[in-house]
């Protein structure tokens, strides 16, 4: 019973649920994708940051299985060396947009039919992982065809696309929120306030650089207390974008603090926007 009221409080935070606890007309739109919910609200929210065309790679790689492999004894750092080329220094998100953008890059380069597989293998990458991550790209761009949804022309890069996908990332996932409380990469997860270490495998371990404030897509408990898919937010686009009924609802704490100060600071200019509009 607990499980279910959490997954209708979840529901509710992401807009899905009427008054009545039924879904909402986003909501219906939002179970036409067969994602988690939290995913299917980033990837309708890419509608209206434009920025689609990356959201779906994003959906589509979290989805799949991880495409990074365990390296052989002794290639580990070789491995890290030839996952550097695609970190992105926006966070995990975008590098695995490189991942994927590299990778349909080799699969049309005009050579022998091996080629994707030996590229997977010289990059120390799941070429299985990759394959079925296309699939289910090109499955959710059917499914954005059918139900009409506006496809934004890609623009991956630039400094105001970077900010449309942090905004539609955090548009489902700021429930998703972990900050570092003391410098060294224990980072403290703003809803259930347990602590965990970035995953072996993100792009910041890559490049030992440690943010502050992080969104990431998954807890888990089963690799050592890790969070992964970890990627870089202001806090001050977060206090911009939260819904006040679930910040309200946050556990008091320090980074809780720091964020309802922000907020109080946005509220006079968000007056002036609505005032405007």
């Amino acid at each position: 019973p607990e499980s279910l009221m959490q997954a209708l409080e979840d529901l509710d935070y992401l807009a899905a649920l009427d008054n009545d606890g039924n879904l909402s007309e986003f909501g219906i739109i939002m179970s036409e994708f067969p994602l988690d919910p939290q995913l299917s609200k980033s990837l309708l929210a890419s509608c209206e940051f434009e920025c689609v065309e990356e959201m779906l790679t994003i959906a589509a790689m979290v989805t799949a299985p991880s495409c990074f492999l365990h390296a052989p004894p002794g290639t580990e750092e070789i491995a890290r060396s030839r996952w550097r080329r695609f970190s992105h220094p926006a966070g995990d998100h975008f590098t695995l947009i490189n991942v994927f953008n590299a990778f349909r890059a080799a699969t049309a380069s005009p050579t022998h039919p091996g080629n994707r597989e030996q590229w997977c293998c010289e990059h120390f990458l799941s070429c299985s992982a990759l394959s079925v991550a296309e699939m289910i790209r090109a499955e959710l761009v059917e499914i954005m065809k059918r139900i009409e949804l506006p496809i934004s022309a890609p623009d991956f890069g630039s400094e105001a696309n970077l900010l449309s996908i942090k905004k539609a990332l955090l548009s489902g996932y700021f429930m998703h929120i972990a900050r570092d409380v003391d410098g060294s990469g224990n980072y403290l997860m703003l809803t259930h306030k347990q602590v965990a270490q970035l995953h072996p495998f993100s792009s910041y371990c890559n490049t030992r650089r440690i943010p502050e404030w992080v969104l990431f897509h998954e807890f888990c408990i089963s690799e050592g207390n890790s969070i992964r898919v970890v990627s870089e937010i202001s806090p001050h686009l977060f206090a911009e974008l939260v819904p006040q009924y679930y910040f309200s609802n946050l556990p008091p704490s320090e980074s809780k603090d720091i964020l309802q100060e922000l907020i109080n600071h946005l509220a006079p200019v968000s007056a002036t926007k609505e005032e405007q509009k």
